[in-house]
């Protein structure tokens, strides 16, 4: 028999289902509710049939043409160099290490697609945001803002030396310092 409660209209106790605790401080809460706002996010959400004709054309631009020529002929070529040293492995000269690599290109074969895959999948996630962004009018910057965007941005070469810390400060710290400036004057009289 299940404990719970009993609710009208029903022919059998149900469970009681318990309020979930509150949330602690630095720890995710998950909602299961949709978002009215946000795309559900399922597997294959980002090829849908309504954004393939704009979006997937992206990935057929001569840069993506070559990549796409780039991954598919080192899949193939990680198998070939597979196919050798295992064939390599079982000769009368062959070891364990070719073995070893005959197990090893595979592995970055398969490292070669998923790279592939995720690239592609990166550039259909980002292609919609630039077409969002590219129907909005860019604000045309003022001389000023730009002169100063680019001077904070820089930084220098090499850092400001530190201030001088005296010996009712830090003694420690003076005292490693003096020892450092002995050093250094050392090395600069040789």
């Amino acid at each position: 028999m299940m404990k719970g409660t009993f609710l009208p209209g029903a022919d059998r106790k149900v469970p009681l289902l318990q309020p979930e605790p509150p949330a602690r401080p630095g720890h995710r809460v998950f909602d299961h509710t949709p978002n009215p706002g946000r795309e559900a996010q399922r597997p294959g959400a980002w090829l849908d049939a309504a954004r393939i004709g704009g979006v997937l054309r992206s990935l057929l631009t001569p840069r993506w043409l070559l990549l796409h020529v780039l991954f598919v002929v080192a899949a193939i070529a990680t198998g070939f160099l597979a196919v050798w040293q295992w064939d390599r492995a079982h000769e009368a000269g062959g070891s364990f290490q070719n073995l070893g690599y005959a197990l090893q290109w595979p592995l970055f074969g398969a490292f070669v697609i998923f790279f592939w895959i995720r690239l592609m999948r990166m550039e259909l996630q980002r292609a919609p945001a630039q077409s969002a962004a590219s129907e909005q009018p860019p604000e045309e910057p003022q001389p000023e803002e730009v002169a100063e965007s680019t001077s904070a941005r820089k930084r220098p070469l090499v850092p400001p030396p530190a201030p001088p810390v005296s010996d009712d400060e830090d003694p420690e710290l003076a005292a490693y310092n003096r020892y450092l400036a002995e050093l250094n004057e050392t090395d600069q009289g040789r």
